[in-house]
């Protein structure tokens, strides 16, 4: 059902994409339609970098282990990254399901070498998951490194493998939404005082 209908989604979004923002708009009063207008900017850009970190990111697992499988000469080594580095995608399971085409080569012909094809992507993802993902996403977002691993680790208890891949961008689009209100109320306050000694100047 979802790979039928999404691409009709997809396709009426991008053909009626520049009516959204004025629906939007006019539900809200006319003094906060400009500011709306600053807030969708805001998530379209936090929801943009948040693509481009996880591309980077994917990008970075398939190289490395290309790499790797290379140089353990392993057949089809390129494709058995670019697949590693499009299933990196699919949080805990992802890993994995990438290490199975290598390992279905090797292990009948070579065992020793599809181990290690299992050391190759272990390695990579310890780098990934620890050095790679935190800082890459973290400054794609301008979130701290060690706030990516807690929202990680608390969204993966609370949700599990949806947490884990939902996580991370549902954080930023609230981090965003947050600053904007807080924004917001500090200016009306601030127009106010000025108001307030306007009126008493």
């Amino acid at each position: 059902m979802i790979i039928v209908t999404v691409p009709f989604i997809l396709f009426y979004m991008l053909k009626d994409g520049e009516k959204l923002v004025p629906n939007i708009q006019s539900v809200f009063p006319e003094k906060r339609r400009e500011q709306i207008v600053g807030l969708l900017n805001d998530l379209n850009k936090t929801l943009s970098n948040y693509i481009s970190g996880q591309a980077i990111e994917c990008i970075f697992v398939g190289t490395f282990t290309f790499i790797g499988y290379w140089i353990l000469g392993v057949n089809y080594a390129f494709l058995f990254g670019v697949i590693a580095g499009i299933t990196n995608l699919i949080p805990y399971l992802g890993p994995y399901l990438g290490l199975i085409p290598a390992v279905l080569v090797t292990i009948f012909d070579e065992p020793f070498r599809a181990l290690l094809c299992c050391l190759v992507v272990l390695i990579v993802q310890q780098l990934d998951g620890n050095i790679i993902y935190p800082n890459v996403i973290g400054k794609s977002l301008a979130i701290h490194p060690l706030t990516i691993i807690l929202v990680l680790l608390v969204a993966g208890n609370l949700a599990g493998l949806l947490g884990i891949f939902l996580g991370v961008p549902f954080y930023a689009i609230c981090r965003t939404i947050v600053i904007f209100i807080v924004r917001l109320v500090r200016d009306d306050k601030s127009k106010k005082n000025q108001e307030r000694l306007f009126e008493n100047g």
